[in-house]
């Protein structure tokens, strides 16, 4: 069984009923059979299993729902509005707006998104662009990714990203967009 925010994975017979985002629903929709990465949330009364279409997912679920007031649902419903690697990059370039624009995100809790898990997902090397990498080794986030290794604060190698974007295509060369960002923030 499989609606667009809950599926039952058969394991041995037995039903285990999964919530998922809408990002794992669309990956999953035409699927017959599908492997989940699961996290089990354990509270007082209940135990609900969340269901991930990559372990990519999963692990930003986990740093989501590590920020105060974010709670496993609230972090589904981010995932549910933003793909992951939109997440990491709103994260990365400070755009507060963003999570917004997802229901039940104020200010107050996408700035704290922001703040907490900006330098974690620096300091873990699972920034927007290693998760882009791995995803779909796109040029443009293998540039961003690049920028920041070379020190470039990652709002600002977001904006000269983006200020070239319109220049180049993900099938363009990721070095050519490293030699065009770098220009752009010469300039």
């Amino acid at each position: 069984m499989k609606t667009p925010t809950m599926v039952v994975i058969d394991s041995g017979g037995v039903g285990y009923e999964l919530q998922i985002s809408l990002y794992t629903y669309g990956k999953i929709e035409q699927l017959k059979e599908a492997r989940l990465w699961t996290q089990l949330i354990v509270r007082e009364d209940s135990q609900i299993l969340f269901g991930f279409f990559d372990v990519d997912e999963r692990g930003l679920f986990n740093h989501l729902i590590s920020v105060s007031g974010v709670g496993p649902n609230t972090a589904r419903l981010i995932l549910s509005g933003m793909t992951p690697q939109e997440v990491e990059q709103a994260i990365l370039s400070e755009d507060e707006l963003s999570f917004k624009r997802v229901k039940g995100v104020g200010p107050k809790t996408a700035k704290r998104l922001i703040i907490d898990l900006k330098d974690k997902l620096l300091r873990t090397g699972s920034g927007a662009a290693v998760l882009g990498s791995r995803t779909g080794n796109t040029a443009r986030s293998e540039a961003l990714s690049a920028l920041i290794s070379l020190g470039y604060a990652p709002a600002q190698a977001q904006k000269a990203i983006s200020g070239i974007s319109s220049r180049f295509t993900e099938k363009d060369d990721t070095e050519q967009w490293i030699k065009a960002a770098l220009h752009e923030l010469a300039g």
